[in-house]
């Protein structure tokens, strides 16, 4: 593990001044799970006011582009009393089974896929989520997983955007406003620039960073692969986790993310039409190279409450050649749109994102393994 650990010490001596996470720490350790509090390591100065590494860094235009808002700023008070996603009686039922035997084994599972969710990685893990057809919570499903890596691990966790059009992830994460876009970030760093000049360019949400596809608005040319490309590899040696909101397939940057990064997320809404759908997907994957399917995972969304597909009957359909599914169940707080407030979100919809983030992660980790053992294999 020297290998990982001196990554991760390169990275966290971009940042300047912040502590080597093989280090121990003092105080108590935080309850797992996405509502905890921000890590103090990546909320308590901003990019700007870090010392620089003294590495070579990318020319900075003397012009930036300005800021734009997410969204419409004419709504922001538009969005009613957000729900909590447990009613009020799941709530009194759960405390009440917390204080039964089932309690014991309910905290050794959540413990097992908090390692498996941290294991360490020698490079940095890309992680794209797509999906057949707007609407089946792929943005979101990006953003439970980008704020499930980001509480969990130590090392930095990159949010990308890579539908330049009409995406949803900012929103989602909670940003404000927007600068730099994923086209314009690819002609000002490259792989030498250091994490703290990095990071000048990205929106800050809760223990992460976030590169938006796009600067507000609707334009006729989509997110350009060799932009995608050139920021991705950028950036890839200054997260231990990026995850990619990729547009609804089959665009040519979807494909290219589907097929580049370690580990995928097909989103399929919980409908019969939804699974049909996903699996021809699947299916087309494989033709692309099989090797895919293994490192797949479905998120089957519930996106109404009123959804009633067999979960059984779905996963048998889906589950094939490697393929594995996980339901994310109905959310109230979800449901309402607009920021993810994770502090709202019911218990079941935690234990989801966090079985998500935990098998995508082995998967991507696996995936490693197997470049590794191709490469020596190759050198011999």
């Amino acid at each position: 593990m020297s290998t990982q650990g001196s990554w991760q010490r390169d990275v966290f001596a971009d940042l300047g001044g912040v502590p080597d996470p093989a280090a121990p720490e003092a105080g108590p350790e935080p309850e797992p799970g996405p509502e905890a509090a921000v890590p103090a390591q990546f909320g308590a100065e901003r990019p700007a006011a870090r010392r620089d590494s003294g590495r070579r860094t990318a020319h900075r235009p003397d012009t930036a582009p300005d800021s734009v808002p997410v969204g419409a700023p004419d709504l922001d008070d538009a969005l009613g009393r957000v729900r909590r996603g447990d009613p009020p009686l799941r709530r009194v039922l759960r405390a009440v089974r917390a204080l039964g035997a089932s309690a014991a084994q309910d905290g050794a599972s959540r413990a097992e896929t908090a390692r498996a969710i941290q294991q360490p990685v020698t490079t940095g893990r890309q992680i794209a989520v797509g999906s057949i057809r707007g609407g089946a919570g792929k943005s979101t499903v990006a953003a439970l997983l980008a704020l499930t890596f980001a509480h969990y691990r130590a090392d930095p966790v990159l949010a990308v955007e890579a539908d330049g059009v009409l995406g949803t992830l900012p929103v989602r994460l909670g940003a404000r406003e927007v600068r730099w876009s994923c086209t314009e970030i690819a002609d000002v760093i490259d792989a030498s620039t250091p994490l703290a000049s990095v990071t000048g360019y990205l929106v800050p949400f809760p223990g992460g960073w976030l590169l938006p596809g796009s600067r507000g608005t609707v334009t006729r040319n989509r997110l350009d692969p060799k932009a995608y490309y050139m920021a991705m590899a950028s950036l890839r040696r200054h997260f231990g986790v990026t995850v990619v909101d990729c547009e609804t397939l089959p665009t040519d940057v979807a494909r290219y993310a589907l097929s580049a990064t370690q580990a995928r997320v097909l989103t399929a809404p919980a409908t019969v039409e939804g699974v049909a759908g996903t699996r021809l997907i699947l299916d087309w994957l494989d033709t692309l190279d099989p090797a895919m399917l293994p490192t797949t995972v479905v998120a089957l969304v519930h996106t109404s409450p009123d959804m009633a597909v067999d979960i059984g009957k779905a996963a048998r359909h889906l589950e094939v050649r490697g393929a594995t599914v996980i339901p994310v169940p109905y959310d109230r707080s979800l449901a309402a749109g607009g920021p993810i407030r994770t502090a709202r979100l019911a218990r079941a919809t935690r234990d989801a994102a966090a079985r998500l983030a935990a098998a995508t992660m082995d998967r991507a980790v696996a995936h490693g393994r197997g470049d590794a053992v191709e490469r020596s294999e190759a050198s011999a």
